[in-house]
């Protein structure tokens, strides 16, 4: 594995890694809201190792810069093109946890030319409106408390066990944003436009869905599947929202069937 910090043209720096081998297509990995690439770590062993695989952290998460502005889904989604730039890479799969789906849709409608296909993990349909858990994050302060860091593994309960050290290192994720990042992405999101309301997606896409997802209604994923042609939507049983903290080695197999019909 290689591990960087790329300097995007953005002027946001933003930590790194790359793993799997050159040749086959790219994949980028977007971690979702209150993460950082690190979430992907037990992903990372069921993808296929001839693609080349990146993931990093987005702005205000893990080690990435905090700008004092730039957290909308637009500055987002240039983010992606500004770290394809940086990577050489001309076209790109983007798989999107949570959050990071929403971005993978925006970048899918904003810059087609450069997304060769989308992997929706737990992606909404639409974050539009104010967050049931809005109040707390407003009322965050630095630092972060311990407290905190707990409660947003309460936010995204999970169905079936998760390894606890995994747990323990999305409560660092949480520990290490301010306050001001916590808050400011989250304005962002949810004051956002749903990318398919702005935009048509074309490329080959699939959608997978915890059955027990009690943050996105089924019939949110049901109509993000219809509003983007083709579509393909997988629903895995005893699985919650955060479907890649659960379901690393089934998402793998599905994502590896899904990169050969790309390919």
């Amino acid at each position: 594995m290689i591990r960087g910090v790329a300097q995007l043209r953005t002027g946001v720096s933003v930590p790194y890694y790359r793993a799997g081998e050159a040749g086959g297509l790219p994949i980028v990995l977007l971690h979702g809201w209150g993460e950082s690439a690190r979430a992907f770590d037990r992903l990372l062993p069921e993808l296929p190792a001839d693609h080349p695989v990146f993931a990093f952290d987005q702005r205000g998460h893990g080690g990435a810069g905090e700008p004092a502005r730039g957290y909308g889904l637009d500055d987002a989604a240039l983010d992606v093109i500004a770290f394809l730039d940086a990577m050489a890479i001309r076209s790109a799969v983007l798989l999107g946890s949570s959050s990071g789906g929403y971005v993978a849709q925006q970048t899918a409608v904003l810059h087609p030319h450069r997304v060769s296909g989308l992997i929706l993990v737990g992606a909404p349909l639409s974050l539009h409106g104010r967050a049931p858990f809005a109040d707390e994050v407003e009322a965050l302060a630095d630092p972060v408390s311990p407290e905190w860091a707990q409660r947003t593994l309460e936010l995204f309960p999970v169905v079936s066990p998760v390894p606890s050290w995994y747990l323990a290192d999305r409560e660092n994720d949480a520990r290490g944003m301010t306050a001001r990042s916590w808050q400011r992405t989250l304005t962002a999101l949810t004051s956002a436009r749903p990318p398919t309301v702005t935009g048509q997606i074309r490329c080959p896409t699939l959608i997978l869905r915890g059955e027990g997802d009690d943050l996105v209604p089924a019939q949110d994923h049901e109509a993000l599947a219809a509003a983007i042609p083709g579509a393909r939507l997988v629903v895995y049983k005893r699985t919650g929202h955060l479907v890649l903290w659960e379901r690393p080695e089934q998402c793998g197999a599905d994502i590896s069937q899904f990169l050969r019909s790309v390919a």
